[in-house]
């Protein structure tokens, strides 16, 4: 048996805010090389805070998607390309009709070479004349991620049919390419 056969796949983690976690997650779950993408919150000072406390603006979290992927298949700076293309970077503290900053746009790091990656990635963004205005993402070290109750888990995947599904998600995906179930 070969080293590689023998050992463990190995993944790494990373935390994309980008407006309402439905659409990150439903974007990145789609990703070849994604093994699990799941919505919570990140970025705040309450422990255990519910979707009402969040939505409320009281917490300073911000809506995530923790993307658990295998880099051998899909790079994180791949991950990067799709988060800039799944919602408007410039927009501050929200996104469409979604407004407060727990819809804002927030790359949340795990080691100092995905902060790197980060900055390099936003910085080519900026420069590129992609967008008029500037690129409002922050770029922030990784906390406690809270992962969001399990009715909102894979929301687009088991309700299709919903308002918001049919309206903002199923658009965003049609637009990016991956409405035909998945790429995996």
């Amino acid at each position: 048996m070969s080293e590689s056969a023998a050992s463990p796949q190995k993944t790494e983690i990373a935390t994309f805010g980008g407006g309402c976690y439905w659409c990150i997650e439903a974007v990145f779950e789609r990703i070849d090389g994604v093994k699990s993408a799941t919505s919570g919150f990140m970025g705040g000072h309450k422990e255990n805070p519910t979707y009402e406390e969040v939505c409320g603006g009281r917490t300073g979290h911000a809506e995530v998607v923790q993307v658990e992927f295998d880099p051998a298949i899909v790079s994180y700076e791949k991950l990067l390309e799709w988060f800039w293309s799944a919602h408007d970077p410039t927009e501050v503290n929200r996104q469409g009709a979604d407004v407060g900053t727990q819809y804002r746009s927030v790359i949340f790091y795990h080691s100092e070479a995905q902060k790197q990656a980060a900055e390099a990635s936003r910085d080519r963004l900026a420069k590129s004349g992609r967008f008029r205005k500037p690129i409002a993402t922050a770029i922030e070290p990784a906390g406690r991620f809270w992962p969001a109750k399990e009715s909102h888990q894979d929301y687009f995947r088991r309700n299709p049919s919903a308002g918001y599904c049919r309206v903002v998600i199923a658009p965003k995906l049609k637009k990016l390419g991956l409405e035909k179930g998945t790429e995996k």
